[in-house]
């Protein structure tokens, strides 16, 4: 089976160790992404990140530095039924709030998201978060550490 390498841009955005990630819901329950998406074709994964920010927690941000470069390959993972065809490439970029407007649902949500939340990182290791690695290389403190290509993890 050919699947095409898709490129996607994540924003790992900490304030007050609280993580902001989108809330989905699927049918094993809900599970948190951070917000962010795929790459449209002429657009860079900068201008992706600012646009899928927008559509799903209604906010404008600030990119910082890439942090993490993490490979998914669905036919590798426990998604493997629905996923096998799936290849993605996700940048994570340190960010920050532009403002302190409410976070909320944006007007381009994805199709499991039903909201928006800021996950307290003393408790990371409590939530169905993907990718489940977060859960390691994002500390207690807001620090982040690790290598910055991460492999092919779920």
């Amino acid at each position: 089976m050919m699947s095409r390498i898709r490129n996607s841009a994540k924003a790992i955005i900490i304030k007050n160790n609280k993580l902001l990630c989108t809330k989905n819901k699927d049918q094993f329950g809900v599970f948190y992404l951070l917000p962010g998406g795929g790459q449209k074709s002429f657009e860079t994964i900068e201008e992706a990140l600012l646009r899928e920010c927008k559509e799903e927690i209604s906010a404008d941000i600030i990119i910082g530095d890439l942090v993490f470069v993490r490979e998914y390959i669905g036919k590798n993972h426990e998604f493997a039924e629905w996923d096998s065809d799936v290849h993605q490439i996700e940048y994570m970029f340190e960010c920050k709030l532009k403002s302190d407007t409410d976070i909320k649902t944006g007007s381009t949500p994805d199709i499991y998201q039903i909201g928006v939340k800021w996950l307290d990182l003393n408790n990371l290791g409590g939530y169905r978060i993907y990718p489940s690695i977060l859960k390691d290389i994002i500390k207690c403190d807001g620090t982040l550490s690790g290598r910055v290509y991460l492999g092919d993890v779920n």
